[in-house]
């Protein structure tokens, strides 16, 4: 490149002004040291035109009328103004075109200054924008990861509960086999010790039409008594043992008494007075919960709170203290 510029003994604006102020002296410097490398080369090979051209160039001065070198000291001359009125105009014009030069490189600057602004500004913009994109793609991301984990825990919960209740049921219903089996074995041995006793309780049973819902605190006791405890209701799952869960026939304020010096958490379950069914009685840090059992049919199940139907009320409370997941203690 330097070799180029020395050769055409000219440099592009653009690209001087790129250099800084050394790198442009160095190059002036060689540029002029090339000059004189031509001037002498042309010199020696050629003396006898260069010392011609020389002795050709003369100064010829203006002579006057008189024949003398015409000369003009100025501010002498007819006409022409004083000496120092002249050098006055010439320092106000100097002084008058600084000015207007500054003003100028003034208002360059402010302009400069403006656009450097403005440039600098859109580049801090851009920047902002394209790490808000990035930061957008990577949350974006992230959060379709979560979200494909949450699926998968979804579906791997759901499939430890489904497992859970298939288990559930299959013990439940060896657990009602069993019992079916153990009373319907001491239901024929009554049936040959009482007679015709036994036979007119079952004519009785009978005749028994329950109600839509319970009118009485008797017929509370009979639907329990005939209905609900052939299917071991309130009974621990394996064994003849009461739960410790199962309080019989409260009222909500007596639940509430119990539970009242309790820790969050603790539940009871009372055969329900407003039902076929029972109540769930359950302390929280503000107060009380009660949720309602449906045992009307061959199942129970939480009344309008979720769909799962178990065989026994042990599965029931079994299988939630697993679902739900939280800290549940046993009031004895």
């Amino acid at each position: 490149m330097m070799q180029q510029i020395l050769q055409d003994m000219y440099i592009e604006p653009d690209l001087l002004a790129e250099l800084n102020e050394e790198q442009k002296q160095i190059l002036f410097y060689k540029i002029r040291e090339e000059q004189v490398r031509r001037w002498s080369e042309r010199e020696r090979r050629d003396p006898n035109q260069f010392n011609a051209s020389l002795l050709n160039k003369s100064i010829q001065w203006l002579l006057g009328s008189d024949g003398e070198v015409w000369v003009w000291v100025m501010g002498e001359a007819p006409g022409d103004k004083p000496f120092e009125d002249i050098v006055e105009e010439l320092m106000e014009e100097r002084a008058m075109k600084q000015a207007q030069r500054e003003a100028q490189e003034l208002r360059q600057r402010g302009e400069e200054e403006i656009r450097q602004t403005e440039e600098r500004r859109a580049k801090e913009l851009y920047i902002s924008l394209k790490q808000e994109e990035k930061r957008s793609e990577r949350d974006d991301k992230e959060w379709q990861e979560q979200l494909r984990r949450s699926k998968v825990a979804d579906e791997e919960m759901k499939c430890k509960a489904r497992r859970a209740r298939d288990e559930y049921k299959r013990q439940s219903l060896r657990a009602i086999e069993k019992g079916l089996v153990a009373g319907l074995s001491g239901l024929f041995h009554k049936t040959h010790l009482n007679g015709s006793g036994h036979n007119r309780r079952h004519r009785q049973h009978q005749l028994w039409i329950r109600p839509p819902r319970p009118n009485s605190r008797e017929s509370i006791i009979r639907w329990f008594e005939e209905e609900q405890r052939p299917r071991r209701a309130g009974y621990e799952r394996s064994s003849n043992t009461i739960a410790a869960w199962f309080h019989g026939i409260i009222s909500r304020q007596e639940s509430e008494a119990l539970l009242a010096n309790a820790a969050e958490g603790c539940f009871l379950v009372r055969v329900s007075e407003r039902i076929w069914g029972y109540t769930l009685s359950y302390r929280t840090t503000s107060g009380f919960k009660h949720f309602l059992i449906d045992a009307s049919g061959d199942y129970y199940s939480f009344l309008g709170v979720d769909q799962n139907r178990h065989a026994t009320l042990a599965d029931l409370i079994d299988f939630h203290k697993v679902s739900w997941n939280y800290r549940i203690v046993l009031l004895s």
